[in-house]
């Protein structure tokens, strides 16, 4: 377990150093808007899966440190459960 939390603390370093996570604006905004309406991510997934979109809690979760980006298709119904524009989860 050890092992594995190290290479994540690696992978996220790395990342950060190649400013992925400043290119992924989506993902923090995601994490904010969820936050402020207080939905899980459970609960996140589990409104995608009702729009045919499969991504699980680990999934969200990637995707809004920044480690995994969202796909355009993904986007839109982000801002449709999330109820803002994709506009604004993209720049603000």
């Amino acid at each position: 377990m050890f092992y594995i939390g190290t290479l994540y603390k690696m992978l996220v370093a790395s990342l950060s150093s190649m400013n992925v996570r400043k290119k992924n604006i989506a993902g923090q905004r995601i994490k904010e808007i969820r936050i402020r309406l207080g939905l899980s991510q459970d609960q996140l997934s589990g409104q995608l899966a009702k729009h045919r979109i499969t991504i699980d809690r680990a999934g969200i979760s990637k995707i809004e440190t920044g480690i995994r980006g969202v796909y355009d298709f993904e986007l839109k119904v982000f801002s449709k459960i999330l109820k803002v524009s994709a506009d604004w989860l993209l720049e603000g």
